[in-house]
């Protein structure tokens, strides 16, 4: 509603937004506690009047209007301070008087959404209904009479993978008989925390994800490794001991590389690996983007930029104009700047373009891997339009690829780690197991790591994903001091240890009927069945009904 009254194009009532605000007016004491907690500004108190009519109890009285006024809390209709649903207000109101309720049937907001002209940005995953492919895939060899089988409880399991180009034995020997250079090669928890930088998560929830992994290494003996995503890292950590159990990850904006790079010579450990990011699952085809809302001082400093800007990093690395000079240039330079001590490996979007990527690699003797993000990939911020639009599934793509090294005879040499939307439906083992009986060596997940160790209230129902503009109410992918400081970061250290043993015993039963225990179960793919026939006829694997 205008100032002289005219309803606007962009106005909407409240039975047109996704989220509407239930407020019980008996129970509420008007502290206010919702209205300052609330992110987006979506309540506001106010003051209502209303109506009641007086019937006098006689035929020849007249029914007269009365009214009072009283004081409560009013919701915004404006699309930008729409409910997130991120239920911060019931959290913090001390009387239950108020509660977001999602409305199934507005069809409104989204043809609001993009006043002033800006496509909208949002954080999180894309909106999708039911079971992924990945979901529905079931374990079906079960080792009964036909093989050993194994007991989950008390059986010894060594669940580690390798990560680096694995050359054959026979021609290992020979290099090393020789004096001959010998690709590196890292033995980590096949279940890696995926590139999320220090910029787009909060220092509180970086600083809980590294004690955790930590913790993971040094007390339980889980060779965990995280990536830090693009922007670099604080300084301590590049000159610490704890760099051991770090990837790198270096993306086409370069942020934060300065830093990195001046550190070389004075880092006590070699980092794990240096991941070069041409792409992710969430916006294939794009860069990175920070916004400006989180670009502070310590960011900026970090990332060698001023403060208050937007950093967004080219689609593609802009000094390479093709598979081979991407390989030769990014590949062979980080290996040469470590002395070709540290495993590279390149990071890009599944797309039907995957495989020109990976035979380029396997021709390559410093290519480490290759890492492929599927479309339901987590991201800080992207366009609607590419997070709901455009990729690839990780599981066709993955399967491709190995099937493409299974052919050449590679499939033991060159590792594939696969991304994107494992356990966007809490079932992480099951995902992971299906992925790496796919053809994955590795699984690489962060959104899921959000949520069960720092309680992101994120949901694929498009339920708060306001990662991008730096006002999380849980203060995880906050810059604002106000808003980490509400997070733990012991606490988050705790959720990342308590998440990996969870996940750790998940796993064992899901392997030991299938005999194995001192390796996984990498490309076996004979375990497996869908119920889609499709689906089983695409990936390779048994169809049951």
């Amino acid at each position: 509603m205008s100032a002289n009254g005219t309803i606007t194009p962009s106005s909407l009532s409240i039975k047109d937004l996704h989220w509407q605000i239930d407020w019980n007016k008996d129970a509420c004491t008007l502290c206010g506690q919702c209205t300052a907690v609330c992110p987006v500004k979506a309540l506001e108190l106010g003051v209502f009047r209303k109506r009641h009519v007086d019937v006098p109890m006689g035929l020849s009285g007249k029914v007269e209007n009365k009214f009072s006024l009283f004081y409560g809390i009013r919701q915004k209709t404006e699309p930008k301070h729409a409910c997130i649903g991120c239920a911060m207000c019931s959290q913090v109101c001390p009387n239950d008087a108020i509660l977001p309720r999602r409305n199934d049937e507005a069809d409104k907001q989204r043809y609001h959404i993009d006043q002033g002209g800006q496509p909208l940005k949002r954080g999180g995953r894309r909106k999708s209904e039911g079971a992924g492919i990945l979901d529905r895939i079931k374990f079906t060899r079960i080792s009964m009479l036909t093989d050993p089988a194994l007991d989950a409880g008390r059986h010894e399991f060594d669940i580690k993978t390798l990560l680096g180009r694995v050359l054959p034995p026979k021609e290992q020997i020979q290099r090393q008989m020789k004096g001959e250079w010998v690709p590196p090669v890292r033995e980590i928890y096949p279940l890696v925390i995926g590139g999320m930088s220090f910029g787009a998560l909060s220092p509180t929830m970086w600083e809980g994800l590294q004690m955790g992994v930590a913790y993971l290494n040094e007390e339980l003996g889980m060779p965990v490794r995280i990536c830090t995503g693009e922007g670099g890292c604080p300084p301590r950590l590049l000159r610490s001991e704890f760099l051991k159990y770090v990837i790198l990850q270096v993306a086409s904006g370069y942020f934060g590389w300065d830093e990195i790079i001046h550190a070389i010579p004075e880092m006590k450990v070699d980092p794990c690996a240096i991941e070069i990011k041409y792409g992710q699952g969430a916006k294939p085809g794009d860069g990175g983007l920070l916004m400006w809302h989180k670009v502070n001082k310590l960011i900026a400093a970090i990332r060698g930029v001023p403060t208050g800007v937007s950093l967004p990093s080219p689609p593609t690395h802009q000094t390479q104009y093709s598979i081979e000079e991407s390989v030769a240039k990014m590949i062979q330079s980080m290996s040469m700047a470590w002395n070709f001590r540290v495993p590279v490996y390149p990071k890009i979007s599944a797309s039907s373009t995957s495989l020109a990527v990976l035979n380029n690699l396997t021709r390559n003797p410093y290519a480490a891997g290759l890492a492929i993000d599927g479309e339901d990939g987590g991201t800080g911020a992207a366009y609607n339009v590419s997070m709901n639009h455009m990729g690839h599934p990780i599981a066709s793509s993955l399967r491709d690829c190995y099937k493409t090294l299974v052919e050449i005879g590679m499939e033991n040499e060159l590792p594939l780690s696969a991304g994107g939307g494992i356990g966007k439906n809490g079932n992480l083992a099951a995902n992971a197991a299906s992925l790496i009986m796919l053809g994955a060596s590795m699984v690489q997940t962060g959104k899921y790591v959000m949520q069960a160790a720092a309680g992101c209230v994120g949901s694929e129902a498009d339920r708060c994903n306001v990662c991008n503009l730096g006002i999380c109410p849980k203060g995880i992918t906050s810059q604002d001091p106000r808003l980490y400081r509400r997070l733990d970061p012991e606490h988050v250290a705790q959720r990342v240890v308590d998440m990996y043993v969870s996940f750790d015993t998940e796993l064992k039963k899901i392997i030991a009927p299938l005999g194995r225990s001192t390796s996984l179960p990498i490309g076996m793919s004979d375990a497996l069945g869908i119920d889609d026939r499709d689906a089983a006829e695409r990936l390779d694997i048994k169809y049951m009904v």
